[in-house]
């Protein structure tokens, strides 16, 4: 599983014109399942990223969560985040989880940050989505299960 998390000011998330998902400061946060995920990764990428102090503090330093900066959630489902490009110039994606079961880790996901008491916003799985953001510093983290889990 992989986690791209976006420290943002405000993000949005629309399809077809209309908006379904729309944070100010928070995280919004790019989600690839592959297909040896389980909801136990999940649970293990969950409490890892909501932990994650990359909010500044009264001096200016990293040290702040989310939960201490009152923020939100914009979770995007992106299943590109499997992309293979060691062949030729067109990825393959034979490493992302077939599509209901990733569909219904990304619904945990999301239920499991609810659940956590976090404002939290989606996307549509498998929908064509536009999605604006004002990246904070910028700040980006990668988190992979693969390396989290080791």
């Amino acid at each position: 599983m992989r986690f791209v998390i976006q420290r943002v000011s405000e993000a949005d998330v629309k399809v077809d014109g209309q908006t379904l998902g729309k944070i100010d400061k928070g995280f919004m946060v790019l989600i690839g399942v592959a297909e040896s995920d389980t909801t136990e990764i999940a649970d293990k990428m969950i409490k890892k990223m909501l932990a994650l102090r990359i909010f500044d503090d009264e001096n200016g330093k990293t040290n702040l969560a989310l939960s201490d900066v009152g923020g939100s959630l914009l979770l995007i489902s992106q299943f590109t985040l499997y992309a293979d490009c060691k062949k030729g110039n067109r990825p393959s994606f034979f490493k992302a989880g077939n599509p209901q079961m990733a569909s219904d880790l990304y619904d945990y996901i999301i239920a499991k940050c609810i659940e956590e008491g976090y404002h939290t916003e989606k996307g549509r799985f498998g929908a064509d989505m536009k999605v604006s953001l004002l990246n904070d510093g910028p700040f980006t983290i990668v988190l992979d299960s693969d390396e989290i889990l080791k």
